[in-house]
């Protein structure tokens, strides 16, 4: 058909490219961070006794996995090493939480499947090979498959950190539909739609300029170390 003849489309609409300041993002991590403490303190110390805070820490980890790719996404995220960086950083964090995660029960009682710690690594690796592009992307599929298996939130998990930060550092409907598809997964493993609110949580920090500075060594220092504390206090037979 001649397009002079075709009939006038409106062109659609750019997805919007997300932006957050420096100490919006942290406040995001530390904003995860406690949604974490709340769900593992009624996990761990109150035997799940407040549904409110379960609820909570059901945005921990979509704002965890959130936060992790809107910075590896960010350019010259790989010429810096951050993929690999946060992958070791993270993997080393969840070794150090393991015995603890094991002794306190969580969260299926045993060694499998490995702590969220792991499943962030999983992203960073499997993100960082397709970034690299050429054959190092063809190896982020097994990866992929192999890794799903054994951590939290299993390939869900992983599907909803490539998808964001593939969104993060190209918009694409495709990668909207994966998000979506992600998150609607968390929320049928979870049992409930709150991993849902990460994303307007994350909208609202967008629209502020945080100042917040950055610990970089807090958050990998904190996960091992409460999980310790809860582990202890329970031991010492002052939880319940």
């Amino acid at each position: 058909m001649d397009s002079a003849l075709a009939p006038n489309r409106p062109a659609p609409r750019a997805l919007p490219t997300p932006a957050l300041s420096d100490g919006s993002v942290e406040a995001l991590k530390w904003l995860a961070l406690a949604a974490m403490t709340a769900d593992h303190l009624n996990a761990f110390w109150w035997g799940y006794r407040f549904p409110a805070l379960f609820a909570a820490g059901r945005l921990a980890l979509p704002l965890f996995v959130l936060v992790l790719a809107y910075n590896l996404a960010r350019p010259g995220a790989l010429a810096r090493g951050a993929h690999g960086r946060a992958a070791a950083r993270m993997a080393a964090a969840g070794l150090l939480a393991t015995p603890f995660f094991v002794a306190l029960g969580g969260p299926f009682q045993g060694a499998w499947p490995l702590d969220a710690m792991f499943l962030l690594a999983l992203i960073a690796g499997v993100t960082g090979l397709l970034a690299g592009g050429g054959p190092r992307a063809l190896a982020a599929g097994p990866l992929f498959a192999a890794g799903g298996a054994l951590v939290e939130y299993f390939w869900v998990g992983a599907l909803l950190g490539v998808a964001a930060w593939s969104y993060c550092g190209r918009p694409s409907r495709r990668a909207l539909a994966l998000l979506g598809a992600a998150l609607a997964g968390l929320c049928w493993l979870n049992g409930n739609p709150w991993a849902l609110a990460a994303l307007p949580l994350a909208g609202l920090a967008a629209r502020f300029d945080l100042a917040l500075p950055r610990l970089r060594w807090a958050f990998y220092a904190y996960y091992p170390a409460h999980l310790a504390a809860l582990w202890l206090l329970r031991e010492s037979g002052l939880a319940g």
